[in-house]
């Protein structure tokens, strides 16, 4: 069974934000209401925090979708829906945020480092919000924003102090294991250590972190052996130090040999050059070990290295190295200046900036880019006419119909912002009251009258000039109004007295 995960693929989906309220207050004694819909509450957002006591990314292996809760929709009475909750995902030290394609969103190291890798989208107002002095009871409320959707991947690089590295076998988890109280797995066969092994090693008053990453051969660099899956974890580390095996078994190696091999690994891997290094002949509890040790140990030291003979199983100089480490992390600590806490930028919008952009697409469409614009489109709802309306005051109020009109565009021009395309038409006059959801500007003819037509042209049927109006006396005279001061319609005459 996996016990140690150091890169996961995360899914994640903020929450969504909920819909406007669309509500006018009904209450005997007070015909004149208003509008009362209530707002949607924010979606929940994602916050990756740095947890000490997270050691792997074991968890997202098994359950890799994180989903935070949505935002509840308002209601009457002006009652707000609440607000998702923030979905707080701990992690270790040392996790680095990455896109699928390798960009570097955020490095988190040190506890209590949070980073907000996906935001809740916002709540719709409802109408008791948009209401305003020409929209006095809007019949309409914005829709919530979508949260974000996306996939991250999480790598972790373990943030230790010192770096053991050397072939497979050569003593690495046996060293860690007495300078600690790490228990790693340690067996007479390569291969042994699969994950990386992490140590706190007491030095006098120094104290210091020790990572063991699983054993280098030639060609790690370039994927082979288990090497390139976790040198990532010595990036962080202040010192490296190569354990050599001085009783290898096999006739072609020497300690020599092994060094130059990893050394040309760690530099065909990058960035590890500026790291001093310490080699440790280990084994020296083996008499051909100890002899090998004393035929390489001036070798190495000419080339500069500071050699350290020691056994871990006699525990023979393992006082003398531990010192010697703990000294080398106090200069780099010393020489490293201190970290500065994040500090919040706040850069404001340039005098010329219009809030968004407009392009022309091979197709012939006008493309609007722009955060406030697109915010816009998903924000409202396209079967409300007077929802479509206020939409298209406030591109107007932006400056979006002007924009277009200067790059060239005509009505019937095809225009795409965001997600949603349509026929540009220029905004026809202000907004005229009228029945809650509908706005006359957009209203198409259909050819049929209105119901207010009809009823002025059925008054305009009844009545009549005077000199339409007539009246028959009781001699079968008949005389108009302006001799009878009854008038009869000549409707009124029934065949019967047409007969007569």
């Amino acid at each position: 069974m996996t016990t140690f995960v150091d890169r996961v693929v995360l899914h994640l989906q903020a929450g969504d934000g909920g819909h406007g309220c669309v509500s006018v207050h009904r209450e005997k004694f007070k015909p004149l209401g208003g509008p009362d819909g209530g707002s949607g509450g924010h979606g929940g957002s994602i916050t990756l925090v740095v947890d000490p006591q997270q050691h792997t990314l074991l968890d997202f292996h098994f359950r890799p979708h994180v989903k935070a809760p949505n935002g509840a929709g308002g209601a009457g009475s002006n009652r707000d829906g609440a607000n998702g909750k923030q979905l707080v995902v701990p992690v270790p030290d040392g996790t680095v945020v990455q896109t699928l394609d390798g960009t570097v969103l955020a490095d988190l190291v040190g506890a209590g480092t949070e980073y907000e890798v996906a935001r809740g989208g916002r709540g719709g107002r409802g109408n008791a919000a948009l209401a305003n002095s020409r929209r006095k009871v809007p019949g309409f409320a914005e829709l919530g924003e979508p949260g974000d959707h996306l996939d991250v991947v999480l790598e972790l690089k373990s943030v230790a102090d010192v770096g053991l590295v050397g072939f497979p076998s050569a003593g690495k988890s046996s060293l860690i294991s007495v300078l600690s109280a790490a228990r790693p797995k340690i067996a007479d066969y390569p291969f042994t250590t699969l994950v990386p092994n992490l140590g706190v090693v007491q030095a006098g008053e120094q104290t210091f972190t020790i990572a063991d990453v699983p054993g280098l051969i030639p060609g790690a660099a370039t994927g082979k052996g288990l090497g390139l899956e976790f040198l990532r974890h010595i990036e962080r580390t202040a010192v490296l130090v190569h354990v050599l095996d001085s009783a290898a078994p096999e006739i072609e190696r020497d300690p020599l040999a092994d060094l130059d091999a990893i050394e040309a690994e760690l530099t065909a891997y990058g960035g590890l050059e500026d790291r001093p290094r310490i080699v440790v002949l280990n084994k020296i509890d083996i008499p051909d070990g100890r002899d090998l040790a004393d035929m390489v140990g001036a070798d190495l030291r000419a080339r500069g290295l500071p050699v350290y003979e020691v056994s871990a199983v006699s525990r023979e100089g393992l006082k003398e190295l531990t010192y010697a480490l703990a000294e080398a992390v106090a200069a780099h600590r010393a020489a490293t200046p201190v970290a500065e806490p994040t500090r919040t930028v706040l850069r404001p919008r340039a005098v010329d900036d219009t809030g968004f952009t407009i392009e022309r697409d091979p197709d012939g469409a006008y493309v609007i880019h722009g955060v406030k614009v697109e915010r816009w489109i998903r924000q409202t709802n396209f079967d409300n006419e007077e929802a479509v309306g206020y939409l298209a005051d406030r591109l107007e109020r932006l400056g979006v119909e002007a924009a277009l009109a200067k790059a060239g565009a005509k009505p019937a021009d095809t225009v795409r912002i965001g997600e949603r395309e349509f026929d540009w038409q220029p905004t026809a006059g202000a907004y005229v009251t009228g029945p809650r959801g509908t706005d006359q500007r957009l209203a198409e003819p259909t050819g049929r009258a209105t119901a207010a037509q009809r009823l002025a042209a059925r008054k305009a049927r009844r009545q009549r000039t005077d000199d339409e109006l007539l009246h028959m006396s009781a001699d079968g005279t008949i005389t108009t109004v302006a001799n009878a001061q009854r008038p009869v319609l000549v409707d009124d005459l029934t065949d019967d007295d047409t007969d007569e």
